[in-house]
């Protein structure tokens, strides 16, 4: 009798573990990408929080980025929970290279996996130096879940040529072949078909989903919307420019500045060099128009700066190597910024005055104006200065100081900029300051 009780304990004990199993399904049904790269980061961080017994990667792709399955494959590897795959219906190229790192394949009927050959951003098969990488990186992940090397570099090929570079016979299986291979445990029709094959039915199966922070993320990688985000960024700095001190201009830039490149950075497209490039911009455009006369190699350069650290941010680039950038992201990323800061100089510049207008500028201006006819006075200078010659004393932006007869005044030109040490002429005296004109020799 105890060996029975004590057998019955036993088998409820067992029961109770398959029930309290906890599943964790991730999606890989796209391209990959960094958003994909990031997205299965997320799951399986996810996973663990939730002490997740076993990750099942739900795929069907036709690859992608190398480098960004690189990071997935890494990532699986060194997962210390079980992997399965349930391939329904491709896994191609680097959705091969993902298959294989995890523990156990499982294919639908009609299913493919295969078909390595890494190809370039126009769809081209990339160089040798490119494809023995993948060979190498296929041949280690077999390695390390007891699968045939020979068979993974296969899914590679072999390139043939330089010029015009081809590549040899490339394995690709079905499904059937895939099992006859030992690349695929079994068929199955459905993932719940895969659930009852691994007992999973009294499980708790959890399908991962991005949380409303994530997927807000996402929403700013849409280039329509970082379009709309750099016409904020445009627009703010132009404003405050016009008219400095008011502030909410300028926190509309820094608002629109962050929402660009944040989503980058996170998701993986964008790296710490482009973010810092964009300011190293900035800090060149102020010292253009602060410290330096004129507008010359530091306005350009500091605009040249920023241009490009806006379209390196939405390319998967590595340090200005764009072999694996597909073409028509390059662009898209290209047109958006600057189609933007064109429709952006468009807009501050025909809009810009009527904002200014407008009632809700009113509301957060000082709108009021001090007239001489209302009582208002300032300090005038005693002399009449009109047509008297003098020297600048600083640049003059328009405003700046001249010295006149040995002494400092505060004046400022129509406009024009003027450099320190030059002759100036007083064409008209407005209370304390003073208009000039350069005197040209």
């Amino acid at each position: 009798m105890k060996k029975y009780i004590a057998l019955l304990s036993f088998l409820l004990f067992a029961l109770t573990k398959v029930a309290a199993q906890k599943v964790f399904v991730i999606n890989i049904r796209q391209e990959i990408d960094p958003q994909m790269s990031h997205f299965v980061d997320l799951g399986l961080k996810a996973a663990t929080r939730d002490s997740a017994d076993y990750i099942i990667i739900d795929m069907d792709t036709y690859g992608g980025a190398l480098t960004d399955a690189d990071k997935i494959r890494t990532a699986l590897l060194d997962y210390p929970k079980p992997v399965y795959v349930y391939i329904n219906k491709n896994a191609a190229s680097a959705g091969a290279l993902i298959s294989i790192a995890c523990d156990s394949i499982y294919m639908d009927r009609g299913s493919n996996i295969g078909s390595a050959t890494v190809v370039d951003g126009e769809g081209k098969p990339a160089p040798d130096k490119y494809q023995s990488f993948m060979r190498a990186m296929m041949r280690s992940t077999a390695e390390v879940n007891n699968r045939n090397p020979d068979i993974a570099e296969s899914m590679v090929g072999t390139v043939v040529g330089t010029d015009s570079i081809t590549v040899g016979k490339v394995t690709a299986f079905t499904t059937s072949e895939a099992i006859a291979n030992h690349y695929c445990e079994a068929e199955v029709r459905s993932l719940t078909d895969l659930y009852k094959r691994l007992h999973f039915e009294n499980a708790h199966i959890t399908v991962f989903e991005l949380s409303t922070v994530d997927e807000i993320v996402n929403l700013f990688m849409n280039p329509a919307l970082r379009g709309l985000i750099l016409l904020l960024i445009i627009g703010g700095i132009y404003f405050e420019l016009q008219t400095p001190g008011v502030g909410f201009p300028l926190i509309a830039a820094m608002i629109g500045v962050a929402l660009y490149f944040i989503p980058s950075y996170l998701t993986g497209v964008a790296e710490y060099w482009e973010i810092i490039l964009f300011f190293v911009g900035i800090v060149l455009l102020f010292l253009e128009i602060a410290v330096i006369p004129g507008f010359g190699i530091a306005g350009v350069s500091g605009l040249f700066c920023i241009v490009i650290s806006l379209i390196l941010a939405g390319l998967n680039n590595h340090i200005f190597d764009f072999t694996f950038v597909p073409e028509n992201d390059i662009i898209l990323s290209s047109a958006t910024v600057l189609i933007s800061f064109t429709l952006g100089m468009v807009l501050v510049f025909v809009a810009g005055n009527q904002f200014m207008k407008s009632a809700l500028f009113n509301r957060v201006t000082l709108q009021d104006t001090f007239q001489a006819s209302e009582g208002f006075t300032s300090n005038f200078n005693e002399n009449t200065f009109v047509g008297k010659l003098g020297i600048s004393y600083s640049v003059l932006r328009p405003s700046g100081k001249v010295q006149i007869d040995g002494k400092i005044y505060d004046a400022y030109s129509r406009g024009e900029y003027i450099a320190e040490q030059k002759r100036i002429e007083v064409i008209q005296q407005v209370g304390s300051s003073l208009k000039v004109k350069e005197v040209h020799d």
